[in-house]
């Protein structure tokens, strides 16, 4: 339990850090990828630990492209963090859920129930609140563009999850290390193409932060959730995996005078609510 509360706190700061490193999104994902990946790899082999291809026989490709997908999620989260607030961020994040719901009919092909109807409903609302545009309309393009870029970026967690799911059961720490890998092989050239990388700015502070971000938030943060995957139940995961968004709202509102207004408070509430009581088991499969 406390590796799994640790990793979700770790989580919730990644906004505080990547809005401190002066450099592009896609460029800041590529280094979290390759640190990520080359701790990841590090502890594997230090435990004595092996790679096998054998078990990820005919799911390659979509582990693949899951990871690909996960790095562009990752630009479109990071970029949401410069547009908008980090807590407006984040809650935009949190309507993957919601994106699950409405693709598992035809994707997995589970049923549609009235429960997640209404739990996608109670988000969708909640969305509208956290916008601001019942107040006062958009405050103008960069808001609206933050909040498009943060829902952007839960459509492809989404699309990760889905198709994680499709791949059967696999070990997690052999699932996350082609991912990163696929997505590191994808960014590299992506980042060469569009970004001028000779042109960056590397302040040791900007090191320093890139290297926790790769380091912290992703190498140790996975590991430790990894390790509590098998002492708990799946719906504990989810559920305590909502101490990311507190964490990350609150650091928001403390650290960079960020507050929700009572608007973005109720919908706060609404998203978080209705994605929560998404996850949740039915009684009759408890």
């Amino acid at each position: 339990m406390v590796s799994l509360c640790s990793s979700m706190f770790i989580f919730g700061t990644i906004g505080i850090f990547v809005r401190y490193i002066p450099l592009p999104s896609s460029f800041i994902a590529l280094v979290r990828s390759v640190v990520g990946l080359a701790l990841l790899v590090a502890v594997t082999l230090a435990k004595g630990g092996g790679f096998s291809l054998s078990n990820l026989k005919g799911k390659l490709g979509r582990l693949a492209l899951s990871g690909i997908l996960m790095g562009f999620n990752w630009i479109l989260l990071f970029e949401a963090y410069r547009y908008t607030t980090v807590a407006t961020a984040t809650l935009c994040y949190y309507l993957a859920p919601v994106f699950m719901i409405l693709a598992s009919p035809i994707v997995l092909k589970e049923k549609l129930t009235a429960k997640k109807l209404i739990c996608v409903i109670l988000a969708l609302v909640g969305m509208v609140f956290v916008s601001g545009v019942l107040q006062a309309g958009f405050s103008g393009m960069r808001e609206l563009t933050g909040i498009l870029l943060g829902t952007g970026a839960a459509l492809l967690y989404a699309s990760v999850v889905l198709l994680n799911k499709t791949t059967g059961s696999l070990p997690p720490l052999n699932r996350t290390m082609v991912q990163m890998g696929s997505a590191a092989a994808v960014l590299l050239p992506y980042v060469l193409l569009t970004e001028q990388v000779g042109a960056m700015k590397f302040a040791p502070l900007t090191i320093v932060l890139l290297l926790v971000v790769g380091i912290i938030h992703t190498g140790i943060a996975y590991l430790l959730y990894f390790g509590s995957m098998g002492e708990l139940k799946a719906h504990t995961l989810a559920i305590f995996s909502y101490i990311d968004p507190i964490v990350a709202i609150l650091l928001s509102a403390l650290l960079l005078n960020e507050p929700l207004g009572l608007g973005g408070i109720v919908g706060a509430v609404l998203i978080l609510g209705a994605a929560f009581v998404s996850e949740l088991p039915d009684k009759k499969n408890n």
